[in-house]
């Protein structure tokens, strides 16, 4: 029997407890026929530059069924980095407990919303628990073997994709409103978000390291007349954290839902038929939601996951292709308030248009960069050498230069960069 576990090295701190046996009580649970396990291993489940804040990987056992057979089973566990700058950048938001809360309580609630109203509706894989396990972790269904599948974040999201994606949003937004609407406010941990006070040194820290790479590298860029002045004003002061603060409060006069918060390209999967055609969306990583304006994902999700050619051009039909889905699913769950009409998102789009410069100057470098050995999470905080080279190479390569030459302008131009 192999009870070898094969991980990198760099991962070995955290996977030391992960062993063979806290998987058997599960395996008898939801393996029909289960005898025992005829092998386990695991291996890393991101490759580099595809995931930065955990550690992922799959875990590929192969048990022996009481019949003789054999059969292939395999998970997708997400585990804590043990490196201080990890700690460091996430500050005081333990993101794992907040994670395994979402698929325990809140996906559960916003999926049997649709069942009560005769529609089947899943958001994400299936979760798991692991009893005498040693560390914080995520177990969660292997979605690959029922042939979900990431696309390649380099290219970005064509439209059917978009759309798909889009879709999943409005269902996951328009439930998460009716939740609010008929089981009151999520707790404060959800509304607050990552912005907390005793959050804002590290928010800073980051901001001011971040910001003084781009704007060596904004200087650069062509046509930058048309936004410089504005965002050297800005980042010559604290404004930036200030706005991010600010921006992070939700507007009871407002709609406002519980954003997914990490919406982009790798933390969707989806399904297709042999024609190509896209049959089912799954979402994953809830460990970053937040209660407040949808503009925070749909900015989120369109600067940085939707292909060049589309992400300005097709903007404005994006949020009205959303819209239609979001009211549909509204009526659907019988929401009791009042719909938000596209003129209304619109200003809502307006009014927090900073959401937009954030994720254009932040995660769409990230999503965009080739994979490279530097992209590692403490390289966004480091002050190092390296940490340098990583955040100018962020910000200085072809392919982002592209699309921050044409999505600042656009962003200036909706007085995004207004009032910093």
């Amino acid at each position: 029997m192999s009870k070898e576990i094969n991980i990198d090295s760099s991962a070995n701190t955290a996977t030391d407890w992960l062993k063979e046996d806290l998987f058997v009580g599960l395996l008898k649970e939801t393996v029909k026929g289960f005898r025992k396990i005829k092998s386990f291993a695991t291996n890393a489940g991101s490759a580099i530059g595809e995931n930065y804040a955990t550690i992922m990987l799959r875990v590929n056992i192969e048990v022996e069924l009481e019949d003789g057979k054999q059969k292939s089973v395999s998970y997708m566990i997400k585990l804590p980095h043990q490196q201080e700058a990890h700690e460091k950048m996430l500050g005081n938001n333990n993101i794992f407990s907040i994670e395994q809360n979402m698929y325990k309580t809140f996906v559960p609630e916003m999926e049997k919303l649709y069942r009560d109203v005769g529609v089947e509706v899943h958001f994400g894989a299936k979760s798991y628990e692991l009893k005498g396990a040693k560390s914080v972790y995520i177990l969660l269904e292997d979605l690959a073997p029922r042939g979900f599948k990431n696309i390649n974040r380099l290219e970005g999201l064509d439209q059917a994709h978009t759309e798909a994606a889009l879709r999943k949003l409005s269902q996951w937004h328009a439930a998460s409103a009716v939740r609010v609407a008929t089981k009151g406010d999520y707790p404060k941990e959800l509304i607050v978000g990552f912005f907390r006070e005793d959050n804002r040194a590290i928010v800073t820290q980051t901001n001011k390291g971040l910001g003084q790479i781009f704007l060596k590298c904004c200087a650069t860029y062509e046509g930058n007349e048309e936004y410089i002045e504005q965002v050297v004003r800005k980042l010559a002061v604290p404004k930036v954290t200030d706005q991010c603060y600010k921006m992070s409060k939700p507007d009871p006069t407002g709609f406002n839902v519980l954003n997914h918060g990490d919406f982009w390209s790798n933390n969707m999967m989806f399904c297709h038929d042999s024609f190509g055609n896209i049959k089912e969306t799954s979402l994953i990583d809830f460990q970053l939601p937040k209660y407040g304006s949808v503009a925070q994902d749909l900015y989120y999700f369109l600067i940085t996951s939707t292909k060049f050619e589309d992400k300005l051009a097709k903007f404005d039909y994006y949020i009205h292709f959303y819209h239609q889905n979001l009211v549909e699913n509204l009526k659907l769950l019988k929401y009791s308030k009042s719909i938000p009409t596209l003129s209304e998102l619109h200003t809502s789009l307006l009014k927090y248009g900073f959401f937009g410069y954030v994720s254009a100057t932040g995660s769409m470098s990230g999503v965009l960069l080739d994979p490279t050995e530097n992209s590692k999470f403490e390289n966004f905080l480091s002050d190092s050498k390296e940490g340098s080279d990583f955040k100018t190479i962020l910000y200085s390569n072809s392919r982002y230069r592209k699309h921050i030459q044409a999505v600042l302008p656009w962003l200036s131009n909706r007085g995004a960069l207004e009032g910093l």
